[in-house]
């Protein structure tokens, strides 16, 4: 299903479905579609969709950081959805999710991350030293996947423009540094927020020890793998993501 975006304000988001409020959050290199299946899926059980355009470049230079952005969503939260949600969050955005989490607890129900940012990630450094070769930024967008080809023509021409686009460059750098210092190790205790780890066993981005230290600290929650699956699991195995989320959300909304 295509579905459009509406523009209200400071928000561009999509929305779907009725019941329960599913708010889902891209990464740093990540966007609305990365979710399509997702949206399709919920928003046909008893669910109401929603997924925020994240502002990573829109910000201000001084306030491209983690903690603005979970502010803009706890505001979108606040204004456009008023009830406690559930958080889904992949990489940045689940960084982003847990951010929230701690700062209003009152508004998140349940939190899911799947190869979240928090602990440790590895990054495509301070720079893109190949940012001109198209084949070199191919090669790393693959390695996100476990399967490359899930890696299109079109999710390598998204990144290819953010690299070579100068201030969107620098943006995504600071952020990625930011989610760097943002290390949430000595806050993971405090979250007693229901908590669902997906992780593909192949991330290489945010490796399956990342999953295994979350679970051991973030005191109520449950972790569950998939296998031949890398940083992205609901876009890469968005079944079995599917069905392990929804077998697990049903009886806590």
């Amino acid at each position: 299903m295509i579905f459009s975006t509406k523009k209200e304000k400071k928000y561009s988001y999509v929305e779907a479905g009725e019941g329960h409020p599913l708010v889902l959050l891209h990464g740093l290199m990540g966007g609305l579609s990365n979710f399509d299946k997702m949206v399709d899926f919920f928003s046909d059980r008893g669910f109401k969709v929603y997924v925020p355009q994240l502002p990573i470049y829109d910000l201000p230079v001084l306030n491209t950081n983690l903690t603005t952005i979970a502010k803009y969503i706890i505001k979108f939260i606040e204004s456009h959805i008023e009830r406690p949600v559930s958080i889904v969050g992949n990489s940045m955005g689940g960084h982003v999710g847990l951010i929230l989490t701690l700062a209003r607890p009152d508004l998140v129900k349940n939190l899911v991350l799947t190869g979240s940012s928090g602990l440790y990630e590895r990054t495509f450094g301070d720079s893109f030293p190949r940012k001109n070769d198209r084949s070199y930024i191919r090669k790393k967008t693959e390695e996100v996947f476990y399967d490359p080809k899930v890696a299109t023509e079109d999710l390598v021409d998204e990144v290819f423009a953010v690299v070579n686009d100068r201030m969107k460059g620098i943006k995504t750098v600071m952020l990625a540094r930011s989610a760097i210092k943002h290390n949430m190790l000595h806050d993971l205790p405090k979250i007693v927020t229901p908590t669902c780890l997906i992780w593909g066993k192949q991330d290489n981005v945010t490796p399956p020890e990342v999953a295994e230290d979350m679970h051991k600290f973030i005191p109520n929650s449950d972790l569950f793998w998939i296998d031949k699956c890398g940083h992205a699991a609901m876009m890469e195995k968005p079944d079995e993501f599917n069905e392990i989320l929804y077998n697990w959300i049903k009886d806590k909304v």
